[in-house]
């Protein structure tokens, strides 16, 4: 069948969808390029549940830093920024979302963090960190984040934070959750779609 005019025009504007979408953002006071696709979290803007979670975190300027589950990288990116003497490992599941973390990190002369595929924990291996932070998907099922809370308490150094932005629905899971495997919750920042919490590794020593 012959395409009509109409169609052809369809299909020629369809491929500007491969083209990366760029924008500047300023988060936490810092100035990032950013490169995304379509396919991958909130591709055209930093979304508000970022935002808020990167507004109420404590960053100390030598910690050791996760990015759990980091996308593109605007939490990973931010908190390297944040701690010029320490290090950022970002990780993500899929590996669209960490090639564009790399060449995010690259674009922005970022010489302390690096981003690689994994599902989780699983190929983090032995290290340790100051701070643990995520965007936790929604429709991620009870059992999984379980897995996460579990793992991250596991990788956190004595005094460590982890740090979490939850749609709000799901706070009081996340409260009783955090009480279950830390037992401790604190909420950070509550909003009208999001709350960031916090969970911290007590110092067994104190």
């Amino acid at each position: 069948m012959r395409k009509t005019g109409t169609q052809s025009i369809e299909l020629k504007s369809v491929e500007r969808y491969r083209q990366d979408l760029r924008f500047d953002v300023i988060l936490r006071g810092e100035h990032l390029s950013l490169r995304s696709t379509w396919g991958l979290f909130s591709p055209k803007a930093v979304d508000e549940g970022t935002r808020l979670l990167l507004e109420h975190m404590t960053v100390g300027g030598a910690d050791h830093c996760l990015d759990l589950g980091c996308g593109y990288g605007p939490i990973g990116l931010t908190l390297a920024r944040c701690a010029p003497a320490g290090t950022t490992l970002m990780v993500d599941k899929d590996f669209v979302a960490v090639d564009y973390a790399q060449r995010n990190i690259a674009d922005n002369g970022i010489t302390n963090a690096a981003a690689m595929l994994s599902n989780g924990f699983d190929q983090i291996g032995e290290r340790t960190f100051d701070l643990i932070a995520s965007n936790l998907p929604a429709k991620t099922g009870k059992e999984l984040y379980y897995l996460y809370f579990v793992d991250a308490l596991a990788r956190l150094r004595p005094d460590g934070r982890f740090y979490v932005v939850v749609i709000t629905g799901l706070r009081r899971f996340i409260e009783r959750a955090f009480l279950e495997v830390f037992g401790n919750y604190e909420k950070i920042k509550q909003g009208r779609q999001y709350t960031v919490a916090l969970a911290r590794k007590l110092d067994p020593h104190r």
